[in-house]
């Protein structure tokens, strides 16, 4: 799977830029549940007061609270708030300051000046226990009146407590802040937090400022936040999800590329080895599936880690009491995802081998179709297409069927783990030790955790499928070819254009214990013609075949003008060579287009040439649109004889050195035969002819016949020469002509 990255080297910005995009993401995802808790916490349980640092305090307030405060405390908080009093202010700031503190009309107020976070964390800490302790000391419960005992001892009820404080040795003020201290060190830290809030919020009323706008305001400015932030997210899915699909359609595109210009570099062998519909599977389903995978992997693989550790963090920090659930979540969803990969996994590698058989079925079907109405075979034909289909869908259902437990499975997990939350999370609110907001939070940052690891756990699924496919990709990619370009190519005798020479030349099949061909030596020169006969499974198509090296010999050698075709590329030697097909073939376009197959730049001169010599003039005209008349694929639209006609121009306006026709006669009269033979005869006179024939009459005047029989030559020579000394040659000529017309011709 990890070799498939090496074809994206040259995307490194893109997937450099989708990591850092999906780090932000992340980022913006984790912040999210922060806001809900704040909102929470500071915006409706705290009045939207975030912390005990009082941005105005009364004077007399202020009084109070520095009685419990310590010299250096004292120092700290004169230096970061400002006294607002009628005198050492000028008019117009004490009208500006009035509508914002309605109380300095009577008394003077404490401003804080501007501070940075820290500092105000400084001021919240100082002011967050001397709060408390007023706080404490107003209560009108038992707790603040034995507080108040323990300072007044038998004075009148209504004494002023904190008069009698201002009077008493900094000694015992020392000696009550300690004592109250020792209280407030059992409390919790949320609620000595909520209740110095509270006091604040007191004050601020009391100085007549508007405390439900500075809640609402901090409600709307969270809330836009959050709001910012999610469209940020957004937009930054888009972004990726963009991305990698123009990274996973280049991938695919460049797959498909690869493997298409590996295939066409095969040989027989190769074909052999993968097959058609195997090749077919792995052009499309294959780099399909790994076009699938990538989207999903470019977007998981660094999401997931990035929100899973990051909400693992935030949540220990919001409330480490409860970590054991995470733990619990993650190891149910991992026992989950082991258990199906197990099950699942091993069935990937034989679906693909289900779709390759089933593609195999389908197209032996369709090729065959007219073979198998011909023996009324239907039935057999739709049962076995029935059981590769069935199988494939049996197999296919239960993968599907087994992922199917995934997500209710995970979504029952979740939903247990926000319910065992809310259990532990209301007994921990009870206590004191927990806010509602940071239940919520919790909630939230589990919630993505699960949700990371089943990301993590999807694509962990569908990887093994996709690592079948991308070594399927893979060993085609990376075949080594059979038929190879040599490293330094040797350069062709410009004194022997067209010369072909087999010596000592031996052949076998792949994995065949025995030779094709034996032992076959000749020269083919320019300017004459070389048939080769004999029985059927003799060896003619297979020794024609050597020629453009659809596979190599066995022993031996085969050289074109003085050079081993092994040390000059494919390239060079096809040009070289016009090849017409004993099956003939032809494309979908257009008659013109298949004729100037072979030659880019062909004139209309050359085209007519080509199929006037070819005798397909005659049937050519008589069509409505002549030479830009369709052909279907595979030429379904022509007869047998006009296709076979149509790739014969192909290889005459190619104007090779040598002309191969393998076989390439049989589907024409004798009349049509005769013509094209003769007209080939004046084009073809510079250049080697190689005729592979069955009848006698297409061959008996060229210049050499080779005849073969069970892969070995049994006669060389002219016709006259082999009816006189080659008993194979006799038999065959008597076989299809009479003494006289043998005679005659």
């Amino acid at each position: 799977m990890l070799k498939m990255f090496r074809y994206l080297k040259d995307s490194w910005i893109s997937i450099l830029a989708i990591i850092l995009l999906l780090a932000g993401q992340a980022i913006c995802d984790l912040s999210l549940p922060d806001y809900t808790s704040s909102i929470v916490n500071v915006g409706i349980t705290q009045g939207g007061i975030e912390n005990v640092a009082y941005q105005a305090i009364r004077e007399s307030e202020m009084e109070k609270i520095l009685l419990f405060t310590s010299s250096s405390e004292t120092e700290t908080l004169m230096n970061y708030y400002t006294l607002l009093s009628k005198d050492n202010l000028s008019s117009e700031e004490y009208e500006k300051k009035l509508k914002k503190y309605p109380i300095l009309a009577t008394e003077n107020v404490y401003e804080k000046k501007k501070t940075n976070e820290k500092e105000t964390e400084e001021i919240s800490h100082i002011l967050e226990r001397p709060t408390l302790i007023i706080s404490s000391l107003r209560s009108e419960g038992e707790e603040g009146d034995a507080m108040r005992a323990s300072i007044l001892g038998d004075l009148p009820s209504d004494t002023d407590v904190f008069l009698v404080l201002q009077n008493m040795p900094e000694e015992a003020i020392h000696q009550i802040i300690e004592k109250s201290n020792e209280k407030l060190d059992q409390m919790p830290e949320s609620i000595m937090t909520s209740g110095a809030i509270g006091l604040v919020r007191t004050e601020y009323q009391a100085i007549g400022m508007n405390t439900d706008k500075i809640q609402t305001n901090y409600i709307i400015l969270s809330g836009a936040k959050m709001l910012g932030i999610a469209l940020l997210s957004m937009i930054t899915t888009i972004v990726v999800g963009l991305l990698g699909a123009r990274l996973s359609a280049k991938l695919a595109r460049r797959l498909r590329k690869l493997v298409f210009e590996k295939v066409v570099s095969f040989s027989s062998t190769e074909m052999k080895q993968f097959g058609t519909s195997s090749l077919i599977t792995r052009t499309t389903n294959d780099i399909q599936q790994m076009q699938m995978v990538l989207v999903m992997l470019l977007r998981t693989v660094f999401y997931a880690p990035i929100i899973g550790i990051g909400g693992v963090i935030k949540s220990l920090n919001a409330n480490s009491s409860m970590a054991w659930i995470i733990a619990v979540a993650v190891m149910s969803i991992l026992s989950l995802v082991i258990v199906l990969f197990a099950i699942v996994m091993p069935k990937f590698k034989i679906v693909q081998k289900l779709v390759d058989k089933l593609n195999l079925v389908t197209r032996e079907i369709l090729t065959g179709l007219p073979v198998i109405r011909a023996f009324h075979n239907e039935t057999h034909e739709e049962k076995r297409f029935d059981k590769a289909n069935k199988d494939l869908t049996k197999l296919s259902l239960f993968v599907g069927r087994t992922m199917s437990f995934m997500m209710p499975a995970m979504t029952f997990i979740m939903n247990t783990v926000a319910l065992v939350i809310l259990w532990k999370g209301a007994y921990s609110i009870d206590a004191g030790s927990m806010q509602v907001g940071d239940m919520m939070a919790f909630i939230q940052y589990t919630m993505q955790i699960i949700m990371s690891f089943l990301m993590i756990s999807m694509i962990s699924i569908m990887l093994p499928r996709a690592s079948v496919s991308a070594k399927r990709i893979d060993e085609v990619i990376q075949t080594k070819l059979v038929i190879a370009d040599p490293e330094i190519e040797k350069s062709l005798d410009p004194n022997q254009k067209g010369v072909l020479e087999f010596k000592n030349v031996s052949f076998r099949y792949p994995d065949a214990k025995e030779d094709v061909i034996t032992d076959i030596n000749f020269v083919a020169k320019p300017g004459m013609t070389t048939a080769f006969i004999g029985s059927t499974g003799s060896g003619k198509s297979t020794l024609i075949n050597l020629i453009p090296r659809f596979y190599d010999v066995t022993e031996g050698s085969i050289s074109i003008d003085g050079v081993d075709i092994r040390n000059i590329s494919t390239h060079t030697l096809r040009e070289k060579i016009g090849y017409v097909p004993q099956k003939g073939v032809l494309f979908s376009g257009t008659i013109k287009s298949n004729i100037g197959y072979g030659k880019e730049d062909i004139t209309e001169k050359e085209l007519k040439e080509a199929a006037d010599i070819a005798q397909a003039s005659e049937f050519i005209q008589n069509l409505e649109e002549t030479y830009d008349a369709p052909i279907s694929q595979g030429g379904t639209n022509v007869s047998g004889g006009q296709k076979q006609r149509l790739s014969i121009a192909r290889a005459i306006a190619k104007k090779p050195d040598i002309y191969i026709f393998d076989d390439s006669f049989s589907a024409l009269d004798f009349k049509t035969d005769a013509l094209l033979r003769s007209a080939l005869k004046k084009i073809t006179k510079d250049a080697t002819v190689l005729i592979v024939a069955q009848r006698i009459s297409t061959i008996m005047h060229a210049e050499q016949i080779v005849v073969l029989q069970e892969g070995k030559v049994v006669g060389i020579g002219t016709h006259e020469e082999l009816m006189k000394t080659c008993k194979v040659y006799q038999e065959i000529a008597l076989s299809q002509l009479s003494k006289e017309e043998l005679e005659n011709a």
